[in-house]
């Protein structure tokens, strides 16, 4: 693709932001709906093209994980277009008074939310996110310009010319949603430069790519680095529910980032609940991986290595520390931990309370799976995103974090003395 067309889709879609800020909320809704609908309209089309990628996918020696991330079965393609239908029922994001006053002059001011303007979407293998972006985006107001791997190309460009039809039949701009259209790093190249028309950057995928995006743009970027989450099981933790939790949060779904990849164990529950823990993950085929007093009660299980408390497995593996006391895994956990998602099991509120505050993480679970923290649990509908930054977003991305916000001043011939 040549530096002219990515250039064209940038300014093209920085037309179509601006039409899209005064879009109303029930236009925005509409488009979305007839989103879904035509998405429905193709979903055998979708099917079939997809698993012939899936078959190119194994040909090519793709990992089954990248296999699975790169799959829409019956079942996924109908949560892709509940996703869509719940994002439009949340709240506008756009147009809400955030702040505001009456000075003494008689001069009102408020500041109110806008879109952000142009995203760009830059992702690998998960279709389902072509849906979510376009779909968050719309909600929010923002165009948007996504570009997925080549491995599910033609996958995507199908999900996306669905969406551009019921967008477009509903009164959206033309350009509201495109996609790169071409396989290569070069598109993506050339999109990095275009910062005089796209506003934000928003990479999905492996640790890779986001520091490849991060680093080759002037764009802002939303980073979602790694989910090196954990699981403290404090001294009085109801050893029932702590068992429950720590299975929830590493084997309902080990290859994504909400799942946990360290569990900490009080030292004063540790030979009590280390057995039963054993016990429940070896049920579920899950390696563990234990510090040095960890393997003296568990003597059947690998040392923990240094490189073990900074690894995202994303599979069936998990390193378990024994600490002593709330303040050893608060602190273990801000040394070690990505930001993204940690949780604590325990009775004592006032221990919730000094977990909630001192764990420097986008979300922290007080007695509740890490597998919830995300835009569904959450309330957020779609979401393009879990950031592990703090600027401008921290946590799952949804409509009301693709937007900002401008002042507007009322007056009355007012003038400054």
């Amino acid at each position: 693709m040549s530096t002219h067309t990515v250039q064209v889709i940038a300014q093209q879609s920085r037309l179509a932001a601006r039409q899209l800020a005064s879009v109303p909320e029930s236009l925005r809704n509409l488009a979305l709906a007839k989103m879904a609908e035509t998405l429905e309209s193709v979903k055998h089309q979708v099917l079939a093209v997809n698993a012939q990628e899936i078959i190119k996918a194994r040909d090519e020696g793709q990992s089954d994980a990248m296999v699975k991330r790169l799959t829409i079965d019956d079942k996924t393609f109908q949560y892709m277009l509940s996703r869509l239908k719940k994002v439009a029922q949340l709240p506008d994001p756009l147009n809400r008074i955030l702040a505001g006053h009456t000075n003494p002059a008689g001069l009102r001011v408020y500041k109110k939310s806008v879109p952000l303007g142009v995203i760009g979407i830059i992702y690998e293998s998960r279709p389902n996110v072509t849906t979510d972006a376009a779909g968050v985006c719309i909600k929010s107001g923002n165009a948007v310009i996504l570009r997925g791997g080549s491995e599910a190309l033609q996958t995507n460009t199908l999900l996306t010319d669905a969406m551009i039809e019921g967008a477009v039949n509903a009164g959206l701009p033309q350009h509201a949603i495109q996609i790169i259209r071409t396989p290569g790093h070069e598109a993506v190249g050339e999109l990095l430069k275009m910062d005089d028309y796209i506003d934000v950057l928003i990479p999905r995928g492996g640790k890779g790519l986001i520091q490849r995006i991060a680093e080759g743009t002037r764009i802002p970027v939303i980073k979602h680095y790694d989910g090196i989450c954990h699981l403290y099981i404090a001294a009085d933790a109801n050893p029932e529910q702590a068992v429950a939790l720590a299975i929830n949060s590493k084997c309902q779904s080990v290859q994504v980032c909400n799942a946990l990849e360290t569990l900490l164990v009080d030292k004063k529950c540790a030979e009590q609940l280390l057995p039963l823990l054993n016990t429940a993950f070896a049920a579920n085929n899950i390696e563990l991986r234990g510090c040095e007093q960890t393997q003296k009660l568990l003597s059947n299980i690998p040392a923990a290595t240094e490189d073990d408390w900074h690894t995202e497995y994303l599979a069936p593996i998990l390193s378990v520390k024994i600490v002593d006391g709330i303040q050893a895994a608060i602190d273990h956990i801000n040394h070690y931990g990505s930001g993204h998602t940690d949780g604590i099991v325990t009775q004592s509120l006032a221990m919730a309370r000094q977990f909630e505050e001192q764990v420097d993480s986008a979300s922290v679970m007080i007695n509740a799976s890490t597998r919830l923290s995300g835009g569904g649990d959450y309330g957020l509908g779609s979401v393009v995103g879990i950031s592990t930054d703090k600027l401008h977003v921290r946590g799952p991305v949804g409509p009301y974090e693709l937007t900002t916000y401008k002042w507007v001043a009322y007056g009355d011939g007012h003038l400054r003395s």
